[in-house]
């Protein structure tokens, strides 16, 4: 569905001046008119009559909503100009509520919503020849600079009458290269062949440093439209202005090769952290029950013992500051402040990570020889001698996780069998051991995940149940404080974060790799 925002709508009043009329006029879509989209489509121009107005009559809705239904059209004429158009506000609520917002001015166009039938491209414009209306909405924005509603006759004393409508033309025939459009559909669609939304594109305002990172960690279209609005931002002059005038380019955002991915905490899982005091404690089974026999009957049963320690689990706080001037933080295009919150983000998400490898390696403190990292015979015998430490030790738990750092993962994926094929094909072959690939941190082997860190230390392999090692967070953000004396801005990251050993008996650490 096209929709352009039109030129030239009026309130009317009454009759009988006593209330409004509840009826606006004007220009629906102005004729031979090239608009510039917000989606892929491109340039559209509707040819002179190219919109029947023939059939029922639209809706009248509000921003292109059909669940916000304010009235209905009752006339429409084709002009010279364009296409004109009459509609009636109903006596509703929300009805009520536009008028109030056309009369003072804060909704000031009208926008058409229409399906084109037959087109053609004329270098890079979609030139419509026929086109069926859907709908008509009040808007805020028109697609075309003199789009402003030009008068309002909203008080019971005016007595202003709309301009008379001029009588309709007759629509072009379509040549025999006009593309004929399928009938529509009810979704939005980014090709021709469908329903489209031509409404002009807004501009996006600079975002402000929280909306900055809030937008970098969670990503989708926000952070896209942060991104080309950071790329807009770069001044564009053309060189007949001459060399003393061209300021230095800057495209496009700030470049950030440091990647802030957490492998182990994402495995593991991050919990939600107590909010008070510098320790909190984590209950844990130290001494489970007896059953026993009872021989002969009447006898007493075994005795029981049932142990619950409590383990201390220690907060630590991780975080960094810089003081940043005012003149770098007003001055600087892109903002030097969103990439400093970015890269603080970064740095703090791979600290965090580098605390939860450590503390790791040192809670699992159980060791199984390892043979020869490049026989996958003795992967698969250290493998198995582990799943059977761990299954013995921690009553009955088996191991999920295979954790190594970035030189043994190169083992890994490097095994092959006799003839030369890989064990763990990024393919996941039905006969396989797994599937492994250099372009991700994580894949299958032996039945259990893979986890590749790179704040492992070199020749670091566990395999274990990622249950028994559990973490804590608490992301607090950034914070800013402001010091007038210098026109300078101290700027903080920091987050609290803790880690537990909860069973190392669920762990198995390779030793003499």
């Amino acid at each position: 569905m096209i929709k352009f925002n039109a030129q030239l709508v009026t309130l009317d009043a009454s009759a009988d001046n006593t209330e409004p009329s509840r009826t606006i006029t004007g220009i629906a879509v102005p004729w031979d008119v090239v608009a510039n989209l917000s989606n892929d489509v491109g340039p559209v121009k509707f040819l002179k009559g190219s919109i029947s107005v023939d059939g029922p009559m639209p809706k009248l809705l509000e921003f292109h909503d059909d669940t916000r239904v304010i009235g209905r059209v009752t006339e429409r004429v084709s002009s010279d100009e364009g296409l004109l158009f009459s509609a009636t506000l109903s006596k509703t609520r929300a009805a009520d509520d536009a008028m109030a917002l056309l009369a003072d001015g804060s909704i000031s166009a009208v926008s058409i919503g229409a399906v084109p039938v037959k087109f053609k491209r004329i270098d890079g414009v979609m030139v419509v020849s026929e086109a069926r209306m859907i709908e008509l909405s009040l808007v805020s924005f028109p697609a075309y600079a003199d789009a402003e509603i030009q008068s309002v006759y909203a008080s019971a004393d005016d007595e202003t009458e709309p301009d008379e409508i001029p009588t309709e033309t007759t629509p072009p025939t379509p040549s025999e290269e006009d593309e004929t459009m399928s009938e529509p559909t009810t979704v939005e669609a980014a090709i021709a062949t469908q329903p489209i939304y031509a409404t002009a594109k807004r501009e996006v305002k600079i975002p402000t440093a929280g909306e900055y990172l809030a937008a970098a960690v969670a990503g989708g279209d926000k952070w896209k439209a942060f991104h080309e609005v950071l790329v807009a931002s770069a001044p564009d002059v053309s060189l007949a202005d001459g060399p003393g005038v061209l300021p230095e380019i800057i495209t496009g955002n700030v470049y950030n090769n440091f990647i802030g991915m957490r492998p182990v905490v994402d495995a593991v899982g991050a919990r939600s952290m107590p909010s008070a005091g510098a320790t909190f404690i984590r209950p844990k089974v130290t001494t489970h029950n007896s059953v026993g026999v009872q021989s002969p009957d009447n006898t007493t049963l075994t005795a029981s013992t049932f142990v619950i320690s409590a383990e201390t689990v220690t907060k630590g706080t991780y975080g960094g500051y810089v003081e940043i001037s005012e003149q770098i933080i007003s001055w600087s295009d892109p903002s030097m402040l969103n990439a400093l919150l970015d890269d603080m983000a970064r740095i703090y998400m791979n600290e965090t990570d580098n605390v939860a490898c450590t503390d790791l390696v040192a809670g699992a403190v159980t060791t199984g020889a390892f043979g020869d990292p490049t026989d996958p015979a003795d992967w698969l015998a250290w493998i198995g001698a582990s799943s059977t430490t761990i299954l013995t030790a921690s009553n009955g738990n088996n191991p999920n996780t295979l954790f190594t750092s970035a030189d043994v993962f190169g083992d890994l994926i490097a095994l092959s069998d006799s003839t030369g094929r890989p064990l763990f094909p990024n393919l996941n072959a039905q006969n396989a051991f797994g599937a492994i690939a250099v372009t991700s941190d994580t894949g299958t082997a032996f039945g259990c995940r893979v986890v590749r860190d790179r704040n492992f230390a070199s020749n670091t392999l566990i395999l274990g149940d990622a249950s028994g090692y559990e973490l804590f967070e608490q992301q607090r953000g950034s914070v800013s404080v402001l010091a007038p004396s210098t026109l300078s801005t101290t700027l903080a990251f920091r987050g609290t974060f803790a880690t537990l050993m909860i069973d190392a008996d669920k762990f198995v650490k390779a030793s003499g790799y």
